[in-house]
């Protein structure tokens, strides 16, 4: 192979890891990430996500422990020409407001189930931005409960709700233990950000809310989708860095995005796109 022949291959290649995989790092379909269950009136709704062909729900009774009903709200369309997997579509939360049930799916759709008459309504504006949907003391999780209770958060900042969900799981450190990510406001400034609580040893980082940390700067006011992005997904190149644990991948719809990663010491921000 000549010199010149040598330096195309190489350079396209690098071009399109440059250019392309970084945006795609989320493409690749692995298992999703378990949803929160929520309970009305003695009913127990979950999102099994053991289908990638159809988004349920199924309703069981909390005193009987006993299945009551199970209810499609999306299907897949399936391109026969196409990686099946890479097609599957899940539920990513699950929300109440009144007698009304909120499905989230990760092609951003959300549904409204009416839990009387078990009819399925379908938006696309979903909980972003959704003043109207507050979480109950219930719906946090207790690592946030206690940093609330320690004062460790309630000092300075407070719940911030504006995004749905409020709050995501995962091992970001890549130390086994699960952490937990949560919407906050500063209380002084009202600027909004991410606090993010170490699951093996419970200290607090925060992102944004007055603390910068690379272009997202020190207010994500911009920010209206967020979620996990695996460390299973990333794959490999060199213009992708290794990473320990989970990312999050945090967002501004139809404009720019970014991953949140853990370097070993500290929380590095990965920009993907403009």
């Amino acid at each position: 192979m000549s010199g010149v022949s040598h330096f195309r291959i190489t350079f396209v290649s690098t071009l399109f890891l440059t250019v392309f995989l970084p945006g795609a790092i989320c493409a690749k379909r692995i298992v999703p990430a378990a949803v929160e269950p929520v309970t009305h009136e003695g009913v127990r709704y979950v999102a099994p996500n053991d289908n990638g062909r159809r988004g349920y729900i199924e309703a069981w009774d909390v005193r009987t422990n006993k299945k009551l009903w199970d209810l499609t709200v999306f299907t897949s369309r399936i391109d026969p020409k196409r990686e099946e997997d890479v097609q599957w579509f899940f539920i990513t939360a699950l929300g109440l407001r009144g007698h009304t049930l909120i499905v989230k799916s990760e092609r951003g759709t959300t549904y409204q189930i009416d839990l009387q008459t078990k009819a399925i309504t379908e938006t696309e504006s979903g909980w972003s931005a959704a003043p109207t949907l507050t979480a109950r003391s219930t719906d946090i999780p207790e690592a946030i409960n206690k940093a609330i209770a320690n004062g460790l958060l309630s000092k300075e900042y407070e719940l911030d709700y504006r995004v749905y969900p409020f709050y995501l799981r995962g091992d970001f450190t890549g130390d086994g233990k699960l952490d937990v990510a949560a919407l906050i406001k500063q209380g002084s400034t009202g600027k909004l950000g991410i606090a993010i609580i170490d699951g093996a040893i419970r200290k607090i980082t925060i992102l944004g809310a007055g603390t910068a940390i690379g272009n997202g700067g020190d207010d994500f006011e911009w920010m209206d989708t967020w979620k996990i992005c695996p460390r299973d997904l990333v794959a490999s190149g060199t213009s992708v860095p290794k990473f320990r644990g989970d990312a999050l991948l945090v967002s501004k719809s139809e404009a720019a995005s970014a991953l949140i990663y853990w370097h070993g010491k500290h929380y590095v921000w990965l920009q993907q796109g403009d």
